[in-house]
């Protein structure tokens, strides 16, 4: 559970940050925000990889593996003199931090099936939780971290956490057994789709770098992209072990439309949290420790109300709740401005709480639900993939929409791409919940 949390914990405890950051390095929010991009460009291809590399080596190599990762990117970030090696140590944090989830998965579902079947459920759903409440606490507890000593503790933070993972690792989880002990067979073990990899690695970096200045498109990229995806997908259908297996996707229409919620709800939740921390700190003039305290209520509020849904299953339930937040939230957004009473700013964040919260546990719910019994490893896998998707199409908007300085007008452009995104929202998710089972 600590493990498969160090991703969202460093994706959002570093959002209260940026302004510091800049400041230190005297660069603006065009700039910052790469270090949010970086560490999910990273993740992105970083989680199916680890989930890869934990089949064929096993999976406590792999953890302990991700673990000395983000101590060292934890410790590079805690001395950096400049703002590319700080984006160097979020890249290696990125690295590090995708071991922990499909390993977790991997190691729980290993002594399920050695001890309780019956329980892999609720395990899985506590690590689904586990991660949801760090991301929500990661907020306030960086703009706490900061208040108290600067920016760089939350790099810092790393390090004793990854001391006690590595501790409670050795201690607890059993060695990896040689793998025809694991599977049963002597055969030998798939290779790793190393084209595959780079193709997709290739498409996810350049339709980054295209989005990430959108005030001066560099249409090649687009184009580079293009070409990239049309590669990799005819490069996939063929491959015998695919690192995207694009045939599912295409056979699995349900499963499809649940990575496209899931990209769209984390493109919403990752607006805000970084797009609206900046704006209440040069708008709004509130420090780290006054935008986490603001915040603490939203995450307070996705954490609890995740538990009533995901102890009773309520996977429709939970996508209706977060379709309908996903333009409520952004409608409610409308009426921010600089001299906006602070309790209006809390009570609307709340509404995103709704999203944060149950998009996790009812998008969970449905992948389980619609993935193949053999592939629900691969299908979880890629829904993270998508999940950080979303988060560096936020990172895009934000950084298209504010430019050098979170302003009033640059709140609202976002705010009025939100609403669009939440309509669409709002379209799909009938036709997908629809089919889940009741609870």
């Amino acid at each position: 559970m600590l493990g498969s949390s160090l991703n969202p914990i460093n994706s959002s405890i570093i959002a209260t940050t940026l302004i510091a950051i800049g400041h230190t390095f005297h660069a603006g929010a065009a700039s910052t925000i790469w270090l949010v991009s970086a560490l999910y460009l990273a993740s992105a291809i970083g989680q199916p990889t680890m989930g890869r590399l934990a089949g064929l080596i096993g999976p406590r190599r792999v953890f302990l593996a991700g673990l000395a990762l983000v101590g060292i990117g934890g410790a590079l970030g805690t001395v950096a003199t400049n703002l590319p090696t700080l984006v160097a140590a979020r890249v290696i944090l990125g690295v590090g931090t995708s071991a922990g989830y499909p390993t977790a998965m991997i190691i729980v579902r290993r002594w399920a099936a050695e001890h309780e079947p019956a329980r892999t459920g609720g395990t899985l759903g506590a690590l689904a939780i586990a991660a949801q409440v760090t991301s929500a606490l990661g907020l306030p507890l960086g703009g706490l971290l900061a208040a108290a000593a600067g920016w760089r503790i939350t790099f810092f933070v790393n390090v004793p956490l990854v001391v006690i993972g590595i501790l409670m690792t050795l201690t607890w989880v059993p060695r990896d057994l040689p793998r025809a002990e694991r599977t049963g067979d002597s055969t030998p073990p798939p290779r790793l789709d190393t084209p595959g990899m780079v193709l997709f690695s290739g498409t996810i970096a350049s339709l980054l770098l295209f989005l990430n200045d959108l005030h001066h498109p560099r249409w090649w990229l687009c184009a580079l992209v293009v070409v990239l995806l049309v590669a990799l997908v005819l490069w996939e259908r063929r491959a015998d072990d695919p690192f995207v297996d694009v045939r599912m996707l295409s056979r699995n229409k349900q499963l499809s439309a649940t990575y496209l919620r899931v990209c769209l709800t984390f493109l919403l939740n990752y607006c805000i949290l970084y797009g609206l921390t900046q704006w209440l700190q040069e708008t709004r003039g509130l420090s780290a420790i006054g935008v986490g305290l603001l915040i603490l209520p939203m995450s307070v509020f996705a954490a609890l109300i995740s538990f009533p849904f995901a102890r009773h299953d309520l996977a429709r339930s939970a996508l209706y709740c977060t379709a309908a937040a996903s333009v409520i939230g952004p409608a409610g957004l409308l009426l921010f401005t600089s001299t906006t009473p602070i309790w209006v700013l809390v009570l609307i964040t709340m509404v995103f709480g709704v999203i944060s919260g149950l998009g996790v546990i009812g998008n969970q719910a449905a992948l389980y639900q619609q993935a193949l019994a053999e592939a629900v490893g691969v299908a979880a896998g890629l829904m993270r993939t998508f999940t950080y998707l979303g988060a560096v199409l936020s990172s895009s908007l934000i950084s298209l929409s504010f430019g050098d300085r979170a302003t009033d007008s640059g709140l609202h452009t976002i705010t009025f791409a939100l609403l669009g995104l939440g309509a669409v929202l709002l379209a799909i998710t009938p036709s997908g919940a629809r089919h889940l089972k009741a609870s």
